[in-house]
């Protein structure tokens, strides 16, 4: 009597690496069919993020997902928003702001014209914030902010300026906290649920989109500004954005990063001063 064996599973190791399998043909599917590269970034928090889609789509694997994506865009837009890093808030990590003011204002007060860009601006609450700060220190008539996303639902979002009415506490906080010297009420009208902001805060506001993989640099900068994004990018792509911006700035121009950001073990480091070290500003010398 032949004795059927049970033919065995496939190994933890084998199931991970499956899953890698996975998620590569859909980052190249992504790239191939709607021209996004998320091929470099950080494949752990790429993993997370697109798990959490397979589970909103009620996908049963991310090879599922794939299929969801290449067929229909929506399916698409949405895991764009997943995958994008859309966190964000005004006037988030106060001092941030308040080296802006005490640091970098007075040098931008030396130039007749000042070009700034804010790279992956998300929903743009740090360019509103951004706005306000050049404002108040006198700067704002005479600056160009370029506002850029990979992510044009975003920037649609952004353009708008409604944010949610019951942040407004933790906003007008932050602002105090950042060296605010007005009532940050006068910024905004309430309305129902949402918080319109002043549309003279946008006035010299471009938003545009760009993807930060893959384009080029667009014009010449005083100061960028490009806050928690590069800590989802691995070390390849993290110094390729790092020559972008060195590109972009003029000479004496201010790279303002995020917190747990730096230029150190970019290929960088001797090119720019430290204006800040705990704010992480620096400021381009050669």
């Amino acid at each position: 009597m032949a004795v059927q064996l049970d033919k065995p599973g496939p190994s933890p190791e084998g199931q991970l690496d499956l899953e890698s399998l996975e998620l590569q043909l859909l980052l190249e599917g992504i790239f191939r069919h709607y021209g996004f590269d998320f091929r470099e970034y950080a494949p752990a928090s790429l993993k997370r993020r697109v798990w959490r889609r397979v589970n909103q789509e009620k996908c049963e694997s991310i090879s599922g997902l794939l299929e969801r994506v290449l067929h229909d865009p929506e399916v698409m837009e949405r895991l764009l928003l997943d995958l994008s890093i859309n966190v964000t808030s005004m006037f988030r990590d106060p001092t941030f702001y308040a080296a802006l003011r005490e640091r970098v204002a007075p040098v931008l007060h030396t130039y007749p014209f000042t070009r700034i860009w804010v790279a992956g601006c998300s929903t743009g609450e740090e360019v509103y914030s951004l706005a306000i700060v050049l404002r108040e220190e006198g700067l704002y008539e005479r600056s160009r902010i370029y506002a850029t996303d990979i992510n044009e639902a975003v920037l649609e979002s952004a353009r708008e300026g409604v944010f949610p009415r019951d942040k407004m506490r933790e906003y007008t906080e932050n602002y105090i906290r950042a060296g605010g010297e007005r009532s940050f009420s006068e910024y905004y009208l309430a309305k129902y649920q949402g918080a319109l902001f002043d549309r003279s805060l946008t006035e010299n506001v471009v938003w545009a989109p760009h993807n930060l993989v893959q384009d080029r640099s667009f014009n010449t900068f005083n100061l960028i500004l490009c806050r928690n994004v590069m800590i989802y990018f691995d070390r390849a792509l993290q110094t390729r954005v790092h020559q972008l911006f060195y590109e972009s700035l003029e000479r004496l121009g201010i790279l303002a990063l995020g917190n747990k950001e730096s230029i150190h073990f970019s290929g960088f480091e001797d090119a720019y001063e430290e204006l800040d070290g705990h704010e992480k500003l620096y400021r381009k010398v050669r």
